[in-house]
Parts: structure tokens; C-alpha cells; sequence
């Protein structure tokens, strides 16, 4: 397991060393929502282009510690381009994931098959520390508020 781990944990610096979909898109056409962890001090500025049932463009801005801004930039690479159904429900399986305690990633049912979840699962590790995980669902929270906005 000890290898895994390894993967994850280059997975995640990765993600942060080299964000991606970094910027910002020109509002409108694109939505703006921000997110912020008061019990840290991260923050997230999720742009969000829907164009006919598609997430077909996302950016983002913000800093925090190194949790919050892998999770943003893997959550933005696992959801543009995807259908707004897709998109939810990538949303409700990660937020599941950081729901269950000890998820193997071996297991093979429901929301738990870290398989089906590709480089997300790397964020796995973060429900043994409860206090991350605000951290690691934060630009995941502000982008299903922005959804919640657009469909408004």
C-alpha cells in the first residue's frame, strides 16, 4: 500500500505545483462563484461556461494550503467538458468518498470504487483527518453552488 500512497501523494503535489484550468473566464458569458474556508484561510473563485447542458469551459483562482488547491484543479480536469449530469454526479461520489472512512482502493461497490473516480481517488487519504476535509471540499462546495445559481 505504501506505493499507492506514494502515487497519491505525487498525484496531489502535482495538482498543486502545476495547477490546472488556472485563470479566469470573462463574466459574463461565464459565472462567478466564490468559495472561502474561514477555519483556514483558503479560498476558491470558481468561473463556471454552461452551454447547452455541458460544463463546457471552468477556471480557477484562489490560494490555500496544498489540499484545497489539488482538490480545485483535480476537480476542474475531472468535470470540463462532462455533461451537467455527469458533473453531479462526480460531485455526490466525491463527496461521498469524503464521507467513508477507511475507502480501500481495492473496493469495488458503489460510491467507494476509487477505480471508478481516476486521479480523485488520490484525495482518499484525507478522511482520516477530518479538519482537511473542509479543505479538500471546499472548490467542490462553491462549484455545486454555482451550478444551484445557474439553474436558478
Amino acid at each position: 500500500m505504501s506505493n499507492l500512497e506514494d502515487l497519491y501523494r505525487e498525484i496531489i503535489l502535482d495538482h498543486y505545483r502545476s495547477p490546472r484550468n488556472r485563470g479566469e473566464l470573462a463574466t459574463p458569458p461565464a459565472h462567478k462563484v466564490e468559495g472561502f474556508n474561514p477555519l483556514c484561510g483558503d479560498e476558491v473563485t470558481v468561473y463556471l461556461e454552461v452551454e447547452d447542458g455541458v460544463l463546457s469551459d471552468i477556471k480557477l483562482t484562489g490560494h490555500g494550503c496544498s489540499i484545497s488547491q489539488s482538490s480545485s484543479s483535480l476537480m476542474s480536469a475531472a468535470v470540463k467538458g462532462k455533461s451537467l449530469d455527469d458533473v453531479h454526479s462526480t460531485i455526490a461520489k466525491f463527496k461521498e468518498l469524503m464521507t467513508v472512512p477507511g475507502a480501500s482502493p481495492n473496493e469495488e461497490s458503489g460510491a467507494n470504487n476509487l477505480r471508478s473516480l481516476g486521479e480523485l481517488a488520490a484525495l482518499a487519504g484525507v478522511v482520516k483527518f477530518p479538519v482537511r476535509i473542509k479543505c479538500a471540499t471546499l472548490a467542490w462546495n462553491t462549484l455545486q453552488q454555482g451550478l444551484a445559481e445557474i439553474s436558478a
